[in-house]
This record gives structure tokens, C-alpha cells and sequence, in this order.
């Protein structure tokens, strides 16, 4: 539908609702899609209209369509659901069940199964998560507040939600005025006219009675031609479909760039341009319409004039409608400037933020199209890394691997054989960020499916060419996502984006295709497509061949770009002599309308470059980032971004123009800002949320089950860091598929870390510090695993007796959260049947059992044992849900796999390593390497790879896809230190999953996976005993170890320089006769400073520094002089 169709739909929208026609007005908003009536569906939710709810939805969008659709659609049947549960209406639930929400077991089985678990139960809010569940009303509110996010996140409603600002009864308005127009042209005017009827053109009768000449029963606003040829706003766009097979019909921008169109292609052009200029057959300019011989006038305007050729004002017609232009919507003229909001080079991203490591040449980077401050990364050696420039932090990393090699081309499998590498030339995001596509130099493209945080998960291998793949991009022709690839074997392709299946072939380059630029105006879709000669051709999603042939300025070797608005195309360029061209195209004539100056000359490589804001263009060239403005063909302003860069720099600006990716000649990426997003990333520090952890706090808020995703929110230079990150939730479910984690606090820079020296602080009293011993009514037991809940409002143990306790903290106005503090007493909390979650154990030698557990990441269940039989327990519930692997050999270590949680990693007691996938109950590998038993487990999605540690302080690193193994290494045991012949060897992965936290009673290291390359070792004084357990922070900035002389010691991570120590007596009563000490400590997954310490006398005390504080402090400069080391530094082994 046209431009002008579209906004006379808001027309008589806006008319209906004037005159009260008030289901009619719903029904068009429904049946256009082009306004979503947020106040009428949010009245529909609240009334619990679910039928009209579901129905006005479906206008705009289906479950299927995205994510967030698919979670919108969730949560008011599952909303429904409930409501008929709270009647006690089991008949409605069961249908509900069946005919609305069975659709989403296909995405979450397990989900649905618990779900459906709920009719079982005499009240829902049995089940945990729906504990909170309050009354109808307040649970609708609850929900309208998640679907408002959800749809303004939603892609299908961008542009969508706000209805344009008319003046009232703006309709009426241009009927005065087109009445006005008729009558001024009326041979024999009336000073008061009589008008009748809209249903034909006004015309005055004749004087004396003479009959006047029949009316021309013209189209409303079509009597009058548009300048530039615009087409009757009954047109569905300026092209229509063919009415029977054959060529497709060519646009006027694209006919423009033929050399000799073909006839039949050329009569199928419209009278509407794609492009601003009108076409070569538009409508002839309109003159100016002859005077009426009375002192009528009539006013013109153009688009964007603000200057108003007035007469005299007609006698008897009101001043606002004569004040109106007679071209109606804008019209561009030859020759007139683009019109644009106006931005000053202030606004250019210009000042370097930060500085990112990333390891190789970067060859491609695209920001994400809704969360802005995630950026992807290509490299020279295959890797793709997704980073958040916030925080700085790797979200995820992939290295170059053929996921099926046996499905390759015998020549791709050839080229393989002999070098096992290749870099990228092309990464980019799909256009809602659901999924981004790599095209690799050899062959292949890559399609990943993005579920927020590190969740990254293969989607589609396609061997799209032979050789080279050079470019790809999205697109979606009659709304099917597509990825469209070109190669060196002058091809382009389109391939389905879901199923990976080939669409089309287009042939006719006779040079490597070198890059590729979708793009639609109203209706239609093309693609241009240029080679390493300098071709320039355009295609349409048919067979028929290229629509364009046409010289790229100097036969450059060129990319194509389009405006932010989609209404001006630019290309930029390098030829073989090193010339390299950056011009700005009439589409309609498919000619060069602008040639920016200020490029140099190259030696070698194509100058790389990018728009913004539909107002500059900028470009890598002589180790600078040249900027211009689209308007004007000289040099705005050229950086060096304080230096470094190349002789050409990769560059990519965000999707809102606020921040610019450039390359850097040393493997790094520079994030430059301006003003706006130098206070969005600001933000991000500031305010200590990380994007990757947001959603599942969203999800904790909620009283209802954790499902399809988080909320989410729009973004913007003033967006909340919370909102920013909901969208790109995975989906959840209850069975915790989402590697999503509780928010965190971003990680400061490791530079930053390094340049401080700690001055240490010791802590000897309780006043020092705020700590918590939780309340206890069971008997105690020594603890001897402990972990806060991913949510970070509880606490789990596992005590010597094969018991597990679990503390809650409760959400209310002292805590608004609902996480863990030491501020208030959590409850030990029991279900209603008062059972225990007690694990299986031996009837011998339980003494020699080494209990573990681990949690699921949606904190609904927990694998245990404690040398008896697995245990797997539901968290709500306290039910054994199954028990297996009966010993021997018994379990002393478990982890969840990552990616699924049905297959988990366990250690074993004789030294073996069984991957078990807990759906089929069967061990799918079985890994041998140690010597002694498993005492530690931690996986790597970056690396891919599960790291091990044992009783014979070895550490092995096995590969996730064959489980194989990649390296192993004993560690370095202190000279004058004896290891305990069992004693435990612990691993964490720091947050960027390759360095490694290695705990042992003699030591703590930090080690590189996945070579295990040792950097740090920290050996503490003999005086304060062994080691019992040490464990990174949320942020991965400190770590917390723990003591047998009952000491606490807090050390910087990237150092291992100790800079705060509690002694036992801080927290713990004198009582010489009584030896206690902490056993196990856990770090709070959302709270940096937070940590908890599980003691040999059964008790679990909260740490947390004094208020506002952190613990340790580093000392301020005087003088301009560094920083000096308290002389108690020296109390304990400096790392080396």
C-alpha cells in the first residue's frame, strides 16, 4: 500500500473515532496494521476479554512470527489458564490447555508438562512460582505491564504504537479544502456556493438558469496531478503485480539505471518513483491553474518551503483552510535537498570510550538492531566474538569449525584437508537480532540463532559457494526471511533463513561478486549486486536475469549502502589503481548525484565505509575516520581516534548512530561515542547491571512461571540497561534450558583492576564488616556444599548428613528485591508436607563420601548425592523426582551441560568421568585421564570445552563435541607444602570462560584454557592451614577464599594481591574449646561484595562489607606520588 494510501487509513481512523463509530475504528486498526491501539488492547486485557485480545492481536502479528510474539501469545493464554484453574474450572482449563497452549510443547516440552501438572494440584499456588499469584486484577496488571514491553520490543510493531499528530477532524479539513479548489475553478463562482453532495466534483450552475456541464467523478484527492508523478491514493504502491506470468515489473529507480530497457519492462513502470527525484515518465509539472475572474487565490507550498506565495484570501472561506498547500503530502522536486532532522558534527561519535582486546585481525563488525551496545565481530582466522562494549565483556566466541563436515562439497572437503582455516569476510545481524549469519573465505556461511547473554546456538550450515564467499546480508521478501550470499563464483543466492533451502540463483556477473545491498521500496524487493570489476547490477526474486548494468565510479571494486530511512543510496569503493570513489546515486536515472572529496590514494585493500542518522556518511582511509555530511560533497571533519588505527579501518556506527566501531592495527576494536552514548555506556558501569543478566531478574520479579523469554523495552540514548537487554531473552522454561543468569554488576576493566595497589585491611571485630548467621531450627550438621540460588534470593546447602537446607529471603518494603542480605533473616524454608530433600547414602563407609550437587539455572531443581545414588529433587516441592546410578563408582562431582540441561557431567570416585543424558538414562561417554577421584567440573561455551580437576591435582580439558582430550597438567605443589592424598582440587571459569580459577588446599592459580598455561599461583602462609575453598565473585573481579584457621581472605583477581582479610574472630564467638572454620563459600551471583560461608559447625553466615563500601580499599595519590602497600601487605606469600 502506498504512502498515501497508508495515511489516509490514519485519516479516517481518526474520523471514525470522532464520530464514535467505535467498533469500525478497531476493526480498520486490526485490518490495515498500520496503528496498534495500545489503550483499547490494554482495556481488552484488563477485562479479560481474552477472545477480542487474541483476535485484535492477530491483525498485526501470529505466535510464530518471533520471540516475542510467540511470548506475548504465552502469557495471556497462559493467564487464562490460571483464571479457570482460580474458578475451579476444570472443564474451561483442560480446554484451554488443549486448544491454546498445547501449540508451545513443540518450543518447551517440559514446560508444558508442568503446566499441565497444575491441574493436579488443589490450588495452583501450591507451585512454587505461582506462590505470589494474587487475585484476578492484580495478576492482569502484573501481565499488561510484561505485554506492553513484549510489543514494544516486538519488531512487527515498530512504527506502529504512535498514531501520527493530526489536527482535529483533519479529514474534513482537506475535503474544505479540495471543495475550495473545485469552486475557485468554477467558471461562474457564487460567493456562497451550494454544496450537496462529495460524491462528484463541485461545479456553480450556470447564470440564468443555463444546466451546468456534467461532473468529472474524479477519485477524491486524484483530480488534481501530483508533481513528480505520485499515483491516485487508491494505488497499492507505483507497481503492480503482473496480471500473468512473465517479466517482473521494474521500478522506476531501477529502469533508470537500464541502458536500453526493454519495452515491455519500461511500459510496466508507474508513474511513482522508488526514488525522491520523479522518474523520466512521471506527470509533467502542474502550472499554475488559471485565476477565476473573482479575487479567489489559491496558496502553494512545497514539501519542505516554509514560504507561502500568498494572494488575497477568497471571501467567505476561513483562513486555516485557505492557508493549506494544495500538494497535499510531500513532494520532492528536482533539484531540492533531502530533506533531514538537523544534527550538528557534535553529534558524530568522535571520542574514544573504550578499547577492546580482540585477539586477531577484525574483517567485519555489526552492531545488534534493538540492543546497541552489543556488537559482533568477525576475524581474519575464523573467530566471531559477540561483545557487550558497556561492560567489555565477552558475551560469546566461536572459532572457525564445519559443523558437518560429511555434507560438504568433495571440493570444500579437498580444500579442508589441506588447511583447516579461514577467516571471515562478513558478519551481520538479522533485522529483529534473532539471528546473525558469518560468510566465511572458503565456502561456507554460518547462521546462528542469538537467544540473549552467551547463548548462542548453531541454526543453519549452508556450502553456499565454491571459493570465496564474499558478502551476506538478510532480507525479507513477501515478509520470509531470507539470507542472500555472492561469492567468487560470480553467483548470487537466496536461501530460506529457517530451512537453509536455495531460492534462487541469479547468473550474469562475469567477475566475483563482491558484495550484495537488499533493499524494498513500498512493495517491491531487489537486490543490487556489484563485482571486482566494477559492475554494478540490480535483480529482482525472480528468474529473469539482472534489471541493471551499469560502471561502478573508476570500475571501482565497490559496496553499496542505503540511508537509515531507506530513501538514498550511496557507494564507496576502491579501484585497481588505488582510487577510490565514495558517490551518492539518483536511483531514478542511475546516475552518479554526488561525488564526496577528500579520499586518498590507496596501495592496497578497498576503502571501508558506513552511514548514520540520514545525515553523514564516514569512511576508513589513511589511518583516519573521515566523516562527511550527505549534503555536502567536502570533508566534514577527519579523527585519528587518538591513534593506532590502519591504513584502512573497518568501521560500523549503532543502529541510532551513537556509537562507531573502528578496527585497530593490534587486534583491537575501538568503541567510539558521543554525547548520548557516552552516557548509555556510562550507564552501564555506573549502574553495575549487565546486559546478559537482566532477564532473569525480570522473570524473578514476576509472580508467575518462568516462561517464553523476559520483558523487554525499547531502546534509546535514555534507555535503562535493564530494558535494554529483556529482548534478547532465550526462551525459558521450568526445566532452566536459558543460560540466562541473575543480573551483575559489569566487570571493571582488568586494566583499570591492575594499575591499583590494595592497601590491606584487616578485619578482627564484628563491627568491621555486616554478616548474618541464617536462623537454623534443624539440627546442626557441618556443611559441605553450598550455593545461592541463580536468582539470587536464596540460599542451598548440603550438610555432612546428606540433608539440604534452604534459606528464602522474602520480597517487602525493607527488601524490594526479594535477594539475600545480611540486613534481614531469611526463613528456612519447608513445603507444607514438612518433608526434607535427603539424598541416598551407602551403609558403609560414609565417611569416605564426597557429597556435591548442582542447580538448575531456573533454580527449579537440584542433582545431588552424597555417595549414594543421584537424586534429582524438585525445589518447590522437595519431591524426589528420580534417583539413579546406584554406586559404585559413586558421584563426587555434577555439572549441568550448558547447552541442555538433560545431559550432565559427573565426576566419579574412580577418577572416571561419565557424560549422562538424563532424558534416555544413558551414559553417552565415558572419560578417563585422571588418577585419583573427580573433584571438580566446570564448562566453557566460549572454548567449548569441560574442564576437570582431581584428588591428584591434575587438571584436563575435554573437547564438548567428541570428548576428546585437549590437554592436561598437574599443578605446581609449593616447595615445603605436602598435599593431602584426597584433598580437593576446585575450577571456576573467570566470566570470559578462558581463564581459569584453580582452588587446592596449597594454593590458588590462575590458569589460560585451554592450553592450562599457568599465569598467577598465590601460596598463603603456613599459619593460617590449607585452603577449604575459594570462588571468583559475580564479576569475576575478586576472589573469596576460605581458611581452615577460620580467616576469610579477599583477593584481586587479576593480581591475586591480597587486599582485605577477616579473621575468625569477626564473625565467630571465642570459644577456645570449639575449633570452627568455613568449609565451603559462595559467592552471590548478582552482588559483587556479597559472599556466604558454610561452617564446620553447620552454620551459614552472609558476608557484606561495611556500608557503601567495598572490601579493601585502595590508597589515594598525594602529591602526584603512586601508591604505597600497607606494611601488613607482607603478611601473606605474594603472588608470583
Amino acid at each position: 500500500m502506498s504512502s498515501l494510501s497508508r495515511e489516509l487509513v490514519f485519516l479516517i481512523l481518526q474520523f471514525l473515532d470522532e464520530e464514535k463509530f467505535k467498533e469500525t475504528v478497531h476493526k480498520l486498526e486490526k485490518e490495515s496494521a498500520f496503528f496498534f491501539n495500545m489503550r483499547y488492547f490494554e482495556d481488552c486485557v484488563t477485562n479479560g476479554e481474552w477472545d477480542e485480545v487474541e483476535k485484535y492481536l492477530s491483525g498485526y502479528t501470529k505466535v510464530d512470527d518471533n520471540r516475542y510474539s510467540m511470548k506475548i501469545f504465552f502469557e495471556i493464554r497462559k493467564q487464562k489458564y490460571l483464571e479457570a484453574l482460580d474458578k475451579r474450572d476444570h472443564a474451561r482449563a483442560v480446554e484451554i490447555l488443549v486448544k491454546d497452549l498445547k501449540v508451545f510443547s513443540t518450543f518447551n516440552e517440559d514446560l508444558f508438562k508442568e503446566i499441565t501438572m497444575l491441574l493436579t494440584l488443589t490450588n495452583f499456588r501450591e507451585n512454587e512460582q505461582l506462590s505470589k499469584y494474587g487475585d484476578t486484577k492484580s495478576a492482569r496488571a502484573i501481565m499488561l505491564v510484561e505485554l506492553k514491553k513484549l510489543i514494544e520490543a516486538n519488531p512487527l510493531f515498530r512504527d506502529k504504537l504512535q498514531f501520527p499528530t493530526l489536527k482535529n477532524s483533519r479529514l474534513r479539513t482537506l475535503i474544505n479544502q479540495s471543495l475550495n479548489w473545485q469552486h475557485q475553478l468554477c467558471k461562474n463562482p457564487r460567493s456562497n456556493p451550494d454544496i450537496k453532495t462529495l460524491f462528484v466534483d463541485h461545479t456553480c450552475g450556470q447564470p440564468n438558469g443555463a444546466r451546468a456541464p456534467s461532473p468529472v467523478t474524479n477519485p477524491l484527492m486524484g483530480s488534481i496531478p501530483k508533481v513528480g508523478g505520485f499515483p491516485p491514493i487508491g494505488a497499492h504502491g507505483p507497481f503492480q503485480p503482473a496480471a500473468a506470468p512473465g517479466p517482473a515489473p521494474l521500478t522506476a529507480s531501477l529502469a533508470g539505471w537500464m541502458a536500453n530497457p526493454s519495452s515491455v519492462a519500461h511500459q510496466a513502470v508507474s508513474a511513482g518513483p522508488i526514488g525522491l527525484s520523479p522518474s523520466s515518465n512521471a506527470a509533467p509539472m502542474v502550472k499554475r491553474p488559471r485565476t477565476p475572474p473573482t479575487n479567489l487565490a489559491m496558496d502553494y507550498q512545497t514539501a519542505d518551503s516554509e514560504n507561502v506565495l500568498k494572494r488575497p484570501r477568497p471571501f467567505g472561506i476561513s483562513e486555516e483552510v485557505n492557508n493549506l498547500p494544495v500538494n497535499i503530502l510531500p513532494v520532492t522536486y528536482p533539484g531540492q535537498s533531502h530533506a533531514h532532522t538537523l544534527y550538528s558534527s557534535e553529534d558524530l561519535p568522535k571520542n574514544v570510550f573504550s578499547d577492546l582486546n580482540q585477539g586477531s585481525t577484525v574483517k567485519s563488525m555489526d552492531f545488534h538492531p534493538v540492543q546497541q551496545t552489543l556488537l559482533l565481530v568477525g576475524t581474519n582466522i575464523g573467530d566471531i566474538t559477540i561483545w557487550e562494549v558497556g561492560s567489555r565483556e565477552r558475551l560469546a566466541s566461536r572459532n572457525f569449525k564445519v559443523w558437518d563436515l560429511g555434507s560438504c562439497s568433495m571440493t570444500l572437503q579437498a580444500s579442508l584437508a589441506s588447511e583447516y582455516t579461514a577467516a571471515v569476510n562478513r558478519v551481520v545481524w538479522s533485522p529483529d537480532g534473532a539471528l546473525l549469519g558469518v560468510a566465511y573465505s572458503k565456502h561456507i556461511v554460518h547462521i546462528y540463532s542469538y537467544h540473549g547473554s552467551d547463548d548462542l546456538r548453531n541454526h543453519l550450515e549452508i556450502d553456499a559457494h565454491v571459493g570465496n564467499v564474499s558478502d551476506l546480508a538478510f532480507s525479507q521478501p513477501n515478509k520470509q526471511l531470507c539470507v542472500i550470499t555472492c561469492g567468487e563464483d560470480k553467483l548470487i543466492k537466496v536461501w530460506d533463513a529457517v530451512s537453509g533451502n536455495k531460492q534462487y540463483t541469479f547468473e550474469g556477473h562475469e567477475a566475483p561478486v563482491y558484495s550484495v545491498c537488499p533493499h524494498h521500496k513500498e512493495n517491491i524487493q531487489f537486490i543490487f549486486s556489484t563485482a571486482i570489476d566494477g559492475k554494478i547490477k540490480a535483480w529482482l526474486y525472480d528468474n529473469i536475469g539482472s534489471r541493471v548494468d551499469y560502471d561502478a565510479p573508476g570500475h571501482s571494486c565497490t559496496k553499496m549502502a542505503y540511508s537509515a530511512d531507506g530513501t538514498r543510496l550511496f557507494s564507496c569503493g576502491t579501484n585497481k589503481e588505488g582510487e577510490s570513489h565514495i558517490v551518492e546515486w539518483n536511483e531514478s536515472e542511475g546516475s552518479v548525484k554526488r561525488t564526496y572529496h577528500g579520499l586518498g590514494k590507496r596501495s592496497i585493500g578497498v576503502v571501508q565505509f558506513d552511514t548514520t542518522r540520514n545525515r553523514f556518511l564516514a569512511a576508513g582511509d589513511e589511518f583516519q575516520i573521515k566523516f562527511w555530511d550527505m549534503d555536502n560533497v567536502n570533508l566534514l571533519t577527519a579523527i585519528n581516534a587518538d591513534g593506532g588505527l590502519p591504513a584502512s579501518p573497518c568501521l560500523r556506527f549503532s543502529k541510532e548512530g551513537i556509537l562507531l566501531a573502528a578496527s585497530t592495527n593490534d587486534n583491537g576494536i575501538k568503541i567510539l561515542a558521543n554525547a548520548d552514548g557516552t552516557r548509555l555506556l556510562r550507564s552501564i558501569e555506573t549502574r553495575a547491571l549487565d546486559a546478559k543478566k537482566v532477564a532473569s531478574l525480570a522473570a524473578a520479579k514476576g509472580p508467575i512461571i518462568s516462561t517464553f523469554g523476559g520483558s523487554s523495552s525499547t531502546t534509546g540514548t535514555g534507555i535503562v540497561v535493564a530494558d535494554r537487554s529483556a529482548p534478547m531473552t532465550a526462551i525459558v522454561g521450568l526445566n532452566g534450558d536459558s543460560s540466562t543468569l541473575a543480573d551483575v554488576k559489569p566487570r571493571v576493566a582488568d586494566e583499570l583492576e591492575k594499575s591499583k595497589i590494595w592497601k590491606l585491611t584487616e578485619m578482627n571485630e564484628p563491627s568491621q564488616l555486616r554478616s548474618l548467621r541464617l536462623p537454623d531450627s534443624l539440627m546442626p550438621i557441618r556443611v559441605v556444599r553450598m550455593i545461592y540460588t541463580n536468582s539470587g534470593g536464596a540460599i542451598l546447602a548440603l550438610t555432612d548428613n546428606a540433608v539440604h537446607k534452604l534459606w528464602k529471603w522474602q520480597k517487602n518494603e525493607r527488601n524490594p528485591t526479594g535477594k539475600a542480605t545480611s540486613a534481614l533473616p531469611p526463613q528456612l524454608w519447608q513445603p507444607s508436607s514438612g518433608i526434607l530433600m535427603t539424598n541416598d547414602i551407602r551403609e558403609s563407609n560414609q565417611e569416605d563420601a564426597v557429597p556435591c550437587f548442582a542447580l538448575s539455572k531456573n533454580d527449579s531443581y537440584v542433582m545431588s548425592a552424597s555417595g549414594g545414588k543421584i537424586s534429582l529433587f524438585n525445589m518447590m516441592t522437595f519431591k524426589t523426582m528420580t534417583t539413579f546410578m546406584a554406586p559404585p563408582p559413586a558421584a563426587t562431582f555434577l555439572a549441568f551441560h550448558p547447552q541442555d540441561n538433560n545431559i550432565i557431567a559427573i565426576g566419579m570416585d574412580d577418577s572416571s568421568i561419565q557424560i549422562y543424558n538424563v532424558r534416555v538414562d544413558q551414559v553417552k561417554s565415558k572419560l578417563r585421564g585422571h588418577q585419583k577421584r573427580v573433584t571438580g567440573l566446570a564448562f566453557s561455551n566460549v572454548l567449548n570445552v569441560l574442564v576437570s580437576s582431581g584428588a591428584d591435582a591434575q587438571l584436563c580439558v575435554w573437547s564438548m563435541d567428541g570428548w576428546e582430550k585437549q590437554a592436561s597438567k598437574f599443578l605446581q605443589i609449593p616447595n615445603g607444602h605436602v598435599a593431602k592424598p584426597l584433598g580437593q582440587t576446585r575450577v571456576h571459569f573467570h566470566q570470559d570462560q578462558i581463564h581459569l580459577l584453580v582452588v587446592h588446599g596449597t594454593q590458588i592459580a590462575i590458569y589460560e584454557a585451554p592450553k592450562l598455561e599457568c599465569l598467577k599461583q598465590w601460596i598463603p602462609l603456613e599459619s593460617s592451614g590449607s585452603i577449604t575453598d575459594a570462588v571468583y565473585s559475580c564479576d569475576s573481579q575478586s576472589i573469596y577464599a576460605s581458611f581452615e584457621d577460620g580467616s576469610v581472605c579477599i583477593l584481586t583477581s587479576t593480581t591475586l594481591q591480597l587486599r582485605c582479610r577477616i579473621n575468625h574472630g569477626a564473625y565467630l564467638p571465642t570459644n577456645p574449646s570449639a575449633k570452627v572454620y568455613p568449609v565451603v563459600v559462595a559467592a552471590h551471583p548478582s552482588e559483587p561484595n556479597q559472599f556466604a560461608l558454610g561452617l564446620s559447625d553447620g552454620g551459614v553466615h552472609v558476608f557484606e562489607p561495611p556500608e557503601e563500601g567495598k572490601w579493601g580499599s585502595a590508597p589515594a595519590l598525594e602529591n602526584g606520588a603512586g601508591p604505597t602497600i600497607s606494611s601488613a601487605t607482607g603478611s601473606d606469600q605474594q603472588p608470583r
